[in-house]
């Protein structure tokens, strides 16, 4: 089983900033995909960022521009940079690490954009 281990969640304020971090076993991480996806209460997990092996990085359109996803290799570990944050950002945020044949999620981190 391959664990992966997230922190940086918490809560902030509107228009803030958060990075979220997810740290993977070496041996598989660099031959990975991986992306960052969120569940609001009371709603369908969504896609937020991915980041190819290669680097390669997509978005959607509702956090392009505010979130910016990137990886360290060395350091076996992924972040998502959140920036300008507002309510409807506040929700779970789960990484998922993907290989050709498997993919594999984290525990989830609690992010709450509140005044």
């Amino acid at each position: 089983q391959v664990q992966l281990v997230e922190s940086g969640g918490g809560l902030v304020q509107p228009g803030g900033s958060l990075r979220l971090s997810c740290t993977a076993p070496g041996s598989i991480f660099s031959i990975a995909g991986m992306g960052w996806y969120r569940q609001a209460p009371g709603k369908q997990r969504e896609w937020v960022a991915g980041i190819a092996r290669v680097g390669t990085v997509n978005y959607p359109d509702s956090v392009k521009g505010r979130f910016t996803i990137s990886r360290d290799n060395a350091k076996n570990t992924v972040y998502l940079q959140m920036n300008s944050l507002n309510a409807d950002d506040t929700a779970v945020y789960y990484c998922k690490l993907s290989t050709m044949t498997r993919s594999y999620w984290g525990q989830g981190t609690q992010v709450t954009v509140s005044s």
